[in-house]
């Protein structure tokens, strides 16, 4: 399909960004920076220490590691844009780059969604059937989890992708956010847009919801099970599940807040956008390392090693 022949007038859009105040901008993008060198910071010495460390070679870490992957993937997506619509003066970004934009933040963010389903459901298994765990969940099931998790979120991004590149857009182009993203793109089509927002919202909320309440269930069974069942590795479990309660919380409250509603515009929604884009991803690996002593060992490993390496050389 041809886009252009869909988007004659517009050929760019201009972001209002999150400050008009050039002092303010200056700070957050300094803030920001830091926000974003840390999210790599963090989540790059994950995939390393699970990588590297062999006591961490076993199905939860394997899927802990593809986190991290794809929460710098989905940093990557928003932060750079935010960090060059706070330091320049040019806020802009071409048509094909804003759908561009929106099909890999929608593809990564889907597939985060399922992926987290997929870490719940480990997790499930690992507290339900302790003894069948090991024989499920073999290398080639965990690969195909992980594919599965990522054919969902592509399927997602282009029935979100399909439903806007068949729109008008013929005159404004002003997006008030600090980056393309459906519920504000859409809004400035030339036409009634009532059946494309039901179709997206219904969409957005068939995923977003629907995944976090049967996330709900599943977590509240998994304690239910730890509090009376488990008697060995009791607060390991525990705060494993604390963890992971904690990230999905994290993610699917604020994409519940922004997409789970008409495309309206409300006081809070660039905040929220922020947790959601940039935040979240930087949080995410502290939060893992902090309640999880294996990891903050194996890290602890891995640092050692490097020194005496470093110390010989």
């Amino acid at each position: 399909m041809d886009v252009n022949n869909f988007t004659t007038g517009v050929t760019k859009f201009v972001f209002m960004g999150i400050s008009q105040n050039r002092e303010l901008e200056l700070f957050l993008f300094v803030f920001f920076l830091m926000v974003y060198m840390s999210t790599w910071l963090g989540n790059v010495i994950i995939i390393v220490t699970v990588i590297f460390d062999h006591h961490l070679h076993m199905p939860m870490y394997f899927f802990l590691a593809n986190l991290a992957f794809l929460d710098v993937s989905e940093s990557s997506v928003t932060a750079p844009k935010l960090l060059q619509v706070l330091f320049s003066m040019q806020k802009t970004i071409s048509f094909h780059g804003c759908l561009t934009q929106m099909f890999f933040f929608h593809f990564i963010g889907g597939t985060v969604v399922f992926f987290l389903t997929v870490m719940a459901a480990d997790r499930f298994l690992a507290i339900t059937k302790p003894l069948q765990y090991t024989i499920i969940m073999k290398k080639n099931a965990c690969l195909g989890f992980i594919m599965g998790a990522w054919l969902g979120g592509f399927v997602h991004s282009i029935v979100q992708l399909a439903l806007i590149i068949q729109l008008p857009f013929c005159g404004p182009n002003i997006l008030d956010n600090f980056y393309c993203d459906v519920p504000q793109v859409v809004k400035l089509a030339c036409t009634d847009i009532y059946t494309v927002e039901l179709l997206m919202v219904s969409n957005n909320g068939l995923v977003t919801t629907g995944t976090f309440i049967v996330l709900l269930i599943s977590y509240s069974i998994i304690l239910f099970k730890i509090r009376n069942h488990v008697s060995q590795g009791k607060h390991k479990a525990l705060s494993t599940c604390a963890a992971q309660m904690t990230v999905v919380s994290l993610h699917f409250i604020p994409c519940i807040f922004i997409y789970d509603r008409p495309f309206k515009k409300f006081r809070g929604d660039k905040a929220v956008s922020i947790l959601y884009t940039v935040i979240t991803p930087m949080l995410n690996p502290i939060i893992y390392t902090l309640r999880n002593t294996e990891m903050k060992n194996a890290i602890k490993r891995l640092v050692g090693k490097v020194l005496t390496i470093y110390q010989k050389g």
